[in-house]
């Protein structure tokens, strides 16, 4: 086990990864109002909360947004499966949309500012999903027994 067990602000970094996912709802919806009626993968100038979007990013925003909210609350770690694999998958996003921003490969819009955005929302899932993980009381000493003999 590399990450902590039952660390003091696990209840903490459960919220944070359920705020992001109503950050993630309200940029989607506030988008799919915003680009409704367009393309689902334009290319333009439309921005929403300051950031490029279309009609396809928008709706995968809201639903990363409800698997975020749905994994906060069921918790029992799952919470801390989908923060971990959906804050690499957000920096991969961020990367690989970096690295098409100016071509016409950029199928979601992205501006600078969006990768920014979905860089930060991965590293902050990363953590959440590093620090949120519960267990036994067994575990837990397991854990704090082998961190100080190390």
């Amino acid at each position: 086990m590399h990450n902590p067990v039952n660390h003091p602000a696990q209840p903490i970094y459960r919220a944070i990864g359920g705020l992001i996912g109503i950050y993630l709802v309200i940029f989607g919806v506030l988008g799919v109002v915003e680009t409704g009626g367009g393309e689902l993968f334009a290319q333009d100038d439309t921005a929403v909360l300051g950031q490029g979007s279309n009609f396809g990013f928008s709706i995968i925003s809201v639903l990363l947004g409800v698997l975020l909210l749905v994994a906060a609350g069921i918790g029992r770690n799952i919470d801390v499966a989908v923060n971990t694999w959906l804050g690499y998958g957000l920096m991969a996003l961020g990367l690989l949309a970096l690295a098409f921003l100016r071509t016409d490969v950029n199928y979601l819009n992205f501006s600078i500012a969006t990768v920014v955005v979905v860089m930060i929302l991965g590293q902050v899932l990363l953590v959440a999903g590093m620090y949120g993980r519960v267990g036994s009381d067994d575990e837990s000493r397991a854990w704090q027994d082998g961190r100080l003999r190390a």
